[in-house]
């Protein structure tokens, strides 16, 4: 902001009625994510160029869009939305003039009624004026059948959206939604006066050249190698001091951190620098390297509509041969912690009474035996026709994902289960493969949370499988009646122990379920040249390029 931002201070009311966030504000707030001492003074004018090494290509440019973290690494500097979130957890407004609240007259008391202010003094990147017409447009835009959107949870409950000025706004809840202001911050604004005379916003122009209010501008892409962008000088808010962005991809995980080393790249950002490197990065000359827990959880990921995970049975057998202390020793040199849930461990919802898996390839076979899985052709178990067999995918080039997946499976040969590899190339494997369910199984990494927020409708719901019509990112076609239920109640009790006791819940049934097989928490390993400041680690968003605004070369 062109002064400091206020932020936004929850009372007893606010927090236990409202949003559930009377813990929130340290909810995520390890030592390693406090505000930095900046060394040096920014520069007047945007200055010199900074090269951000990502190991995926970001293909996904309308931010509404179904996308993956590294998509959303470039909307930070191109879009804003409504309200951030700091990495205490705390709402700040963005393109809002201040975040609404109870206590300011924003939201009302039964938390039905909205009323947003946003800001005067915003232009679009093309200089048209940024007014309330936008946010209308973009929340109409979301539920819009006939729109491809990443999430509808919570919009759609949105109605009687009214534009009383150029600067405010309102609207009508159908029911409470507690999350909603975690779901506003992870919102980027869309452009009316574009993408609203579009003959159809999902093949628009804007997609391939996006127009944002961000503190960076669209310059250029070159498929399969970079893009540019570069400062707004028209910017309202803090920054851009850097005169150029460029967003490098470089899909092998090694040859990533080979061109840190050189100096090809000043920051390594997703996927960071691999734990077998951290040794020796921590001796790089001129290098600044530091260690961040995130919200993302590697699991093994399973499409539940294949017949072969159909069975529970067969879930927890494969569970059970997985010696996932080892992956973490061995292969991440003991920087990831294990885990049994998709939340966490810093979160205040996180269930730290989850029965802990055990490696016991033993108990393993016993459980596919009692279930009816013999072993046939090849040794590999079957039942009703159906072979023991899948195949296992994720991004090729992530060579410690290579090599958990051949120690997997290895690991399920011992009993009898075929595990195949088919890695793909990013674009491809995190593309409709990913989002439509084309897979049988995936090792991945997942950030369930939406900022300090528990709800994961989203992920869980029933009625969120993109392959089966639903709007959401529940890929792997899990249901559950009870998971359901509880995840309706949730998003809409504001108490927080209340909605502590409902997650908790959640996270117990799922960890019964297993539609996914949780292996552990990420601790990442961050590099940057030194001389690079305003580099501030946020466990409440997906990416680490969430605050580009900030960044400068130190003189």
């Amino acid at each position: 902001m062109t002064d400091q931002p206020s932020r936004y201070t929850a009372t007893r009311r606010d927090a236990l009625k409202f949003m559930g966030f009377s813990g929130a504000a340290a909810i995520f707030a390890p030592a390693l994510l406090g505000k930095p001492a900046f060394a040096a003074t920014p520069p007047a004018t945007p200055t010199g160029r900074i090269v951000v090494g990502f190991s995926q290509e970001p293909t996904v440019f309308n931010p509404l869009m179904p996308r993956i973290e590294v998509d959303d690494g470039v909307h930070f500097s191109l879009f804003d939305a409504l309200f951030r979130i700091g990495p205490d957890g705390s709402f700040q407004p963005a393109l809002a003039a201040e975040v609404p609240s109870v206590e300011n007259g924003g939201i009302s008391e039964d938390g039905l009624d909205w009323r947003v202010k946003v800001r005067d003094d915003v232009k679009w990147h093309d200089g048209t004026p940024f007014t309330a017409e936008d946010v209308k447009y973009t929340l109409e835009l979301i539920v819009n059948p006939n729109f491809r959107s990443w999430r509808t949870t919570g919009h759609t409950l949105v109605k009687d959206i009214t534009v009383v000025s150029p600067t405010e706004i309102t609207w009508k809840m159908e029911s409470a939604f507690a999350p909603y202001l975690s779901f506003l911050a992870d919102t980027f604004i869309v452009p009316k006066h574009i993408l609203g005379e579009a003959e159809d916003p999902n093949t628009a122009p804007f997609n391939n050249a996006p127009i944002g209010t961000g503190p960076f501008k669209w310059a250029s892409r070159v498929a399969g190698d970079h893009i540019e962008v570069v400062a707004n000088p028209e910017y309202y808010g803090e920054g851009p001091y850097i005169e150029r962005l460029i967003y490098k991809y470089i899909p092998d995980l090694t040859v990533l951190y080979t061109q840190f080393k050189s100096g090809d790249i000043d920051i390594i950002g997703s996927q960071y620098i691999t734990p077998d490197n951290y040794e020796e990065a921590k001796t790089l000359p001129g290098k600044v390297i530091t260690t961040v827990p995130t919200a993302s959880i590697e699991s093994v990921y399973l499409n539940l509509e294949r017949p072969q995970f159909k069975e529970l049975a067969v879930r927890q057998a494969i569970y059970a041969a997985i010696d996932k202390q080892t992956i973490i020793d061995a292969l991440y040199y003991g920087l990831p912690t294990p885990t049994e849930t998709y939340m966490p461990q810093e979160s205040a919802y996180y269930n730290p009474d989850l029965p802990k898996q055990e490696y016991d390839p033993e108990k393993a076979k016993q459980l596919l035996d009692e279930a009816g899985w013999v072993p046939g052709a090849g040794g590999i178990r079957e039942k009703d026709g159906v072979r023991l067999s899948f195949t296992n995918s994720t991004t090729s080039g992530n060579h410690l994902r290579e090599q958990a997946q051949q120690f997997i499976q290895q690991s399920l040969a011992e009993i009898g289960v075929e595990m195949k590899i088919s890695n793909l190339p990013p674009a491809v494997m995190w593309g409709e493969f990913w989002t439509q369910s084309q897979f049988d199984s995936v090792l991945v990494s997942v950030i369930f949370m939406i900022g300090a927020d528990p709800d994961v409708t989203s992920r869980f719901h029933s009625d969120a499988i993109p392959a089966q019509g639903g709007r959401g990112a529940n890929n792997g076609q899990y249901k559950n009646p009870e998971v359901d239920a509880l995840l309706e109640e949730g998003g809409k009790t504001f108490d927080q122990e209340a909605r502590k006791a409902i997650y908790r819940q959640v996270q117990e049934k799922i960890r019964a379920d297993l539609p996914l097989l949780p292996l552990y928490q990420n601790m990442t390993v961050r590099g940057r040249k030194e001389g690079i400041e305003g580099v501030e680690p946020n466990i409440n968003t997906r990416i680490d390029t969430w605050n580009t605004a900030a960044y400068y070369w130190a003189s």
